[in-house]
C-alpha cells in the first residue's frame, strides 16, 4: 500500500487524511482515502459515479467528530484509479461486479491497517447499487447501512426506457459499446455546469466546493458513461430489484427534487425492505451530504444515529 496523490486542501478532511494504492485482484490500480480518526467504528463511503476521494472530506470530518473512522476509493475509471476504457473521459466498466473487485481491495486494506470496527456503509448514487451488491454476499461485515440517492433505477422518461435496453444491447452486438449512451457528453458536468439550475444541491458553499476538485486536476474530470456501462447498470440494477434483501439496520434517503436516479423504483425497494427506515427530503436535490445545512445536517444526524444503534447491537 504506497502512499498515492492526496490533495488535502481540496477535501478539507479531518487532520491525519492519507491515500495509499491498491490493486484489485485483477490488477487494475485503485486509490483509497483513510481517515483514522475514531474508535467508535469506520464508515465505508461508496462514492458515485464521476466522483473522487477528496469529495468526501467534509464528511469525514463530521464523522470524525463524532468518533468515526472513514474510507472511500476512486472506483476504478474514475479519479486517480486507472481507466478502463480507451477513452479516459467516458465512464465504462468490463462487468458491473467488478467494482466488487474494488471493494475487496478496500476491505483488505482497512483490515490490514487496522481500522476499528464495527464496519458501517454509507453508499451514494452508483456506490448506493454497488454497496447493495455488497450486503447481499454472504461476507458482508457492515452492522448498519445508509443509502443516498442510490441508483436502484436512473431517471429517465417512460419514452427513453426501452430505447436505453435495445441501443446498448445493437451496439455491444456490433462491437460498439465504447461509444457515449445517449444523450452523454464527453465533459464533466460538474465542471461547466452553473449553480442556477444545477441537479446536485441547492447549496452553493456545497456546489463551490465540489466544483473547486473538479477543476483543480484534470484527472478529477469525467464525462458520460459508454453504452456499455449503461448496459451493465441496467442488468444489475434489474437483479438488485430482484434479490432477496438482507437483515441489516439500513437507512434510505432522496430529495423530493431528485432527477438524476429514479425516485420511484427507489422508494418501490426501499419500502419493501423489512425493517429498513425511508425518508424524503422536501426540497433537496441529488447529493443530501452536501446540501443546505438543514437537510445535510438532519440526513447526518440519522445517519449517525443508525450506526450507534448498529454498534451498541454488534
Amino acid at each position: 500500500m504506497d502512499a498515492a496523490p492526496f490533495f488535502a486542501d481540496l477535501a478539507e478532511g479531518p487532520a491525519g487524511g492519507r491515500t495509499v494504492w491498491l490493486r484489485a485482484d485483477d490488477g487494475v490500480r485503485l486509490r483509497a482515502g483513510l481517515w483514522e480518526a475514531g474508535d467508535a467504528g469506520t464508515v465505508f463511503v461508496f462514492p458515485g459515479r464521476t466522483e473522487v476521494v477528496e469529495k468526501y472530506g467534509r464528511l469525514a470530518r463530521e464523522l470524525a467528530a463524532r468518533g468515526l473512522s472513514s474510507v472511500s476509493i476512486d472506483w476504478r475509471g474514475q479519479g486517480l484509479a486507472d481507466r478502463v476504457g480507451r477513452d479516459r473521459m467516458m465512464g465504462h466498466v468490463r462487468v458491473f461486479t467488478d467494482y466488487q473487485r474494488d471493494w475487496d481491495a478496500v476491505l483488505a486494506c482497512a483490515r490490514t491497517v487496522g481500522l476499528p470496527q464495527p464496519f458501517f456503509l454509507i453508499g451514494h448514487s452508483m456506490g448506493g447499487a454497488i454497496g447493495l451488491r455488497a450486503l447481499l454476499r454472504e461476507d458482508q461485515p457492515f452492522a448498519a447501512a445508509v443509502f443516498s440517492a442510490p441508483m436502484w433505477g436512473i431517471n429517465m422518461s417512460r419514452r427513453m426506457r426501452p430505447v436505453a435496453w435495445a441501443v446498448p444491447r445493437a451496439a455491444r452486438a456490433i462491437g460498439r459499446g465504447e461509444v457515449y449512451s445517449p444523450g452523454a457528453q464527453r465533459d464533466s458536468y460538474l465542471a461547466s455546469a452553473a449553480f442556477e439550475g444545477n441537479t446536485l444541491t441547492t447549496c452553493p458553499d456545497q456546489f463551490a466546493y465540489m466544483q473547486r476538485q473538479v477543476r483543480h486536476d484534470e484527472r478529477f474530470a469525467l464525462g458520460g458513461p459508454s453504452i456499455h456501462w449503461l448496459h451493465e447498470a441496467l442488468e444489475e440494477i434489474r437483479a438488485l430489484r430482484r434479490a432477496t434483501l438482507p437483515a441489516v439496520p439500513v437507512l434510505t434517503g432522496i430529495g423530493s427534487d431528485e432527477t438524476v436516479v429514479d425516485p420511484v423504483a427507489i422508494t418501490a425497494l426501499a419500502r419493501r425492505w423489512t425493517g429498513s427506515r425511508f425518508t424524503r427530503y422536501d426540497g433537496a436535490r441529488h447529493e443530501l451530504f452536501m446540501e443546505r445545512t438543514e437537510v445535510r445536517d438532519r440526513f447526518l444526524n440519522a445517519t449517525v444515529d443508525l450506526f450507534r444503534a448498529g454498534r451498541e447491537a454488534a
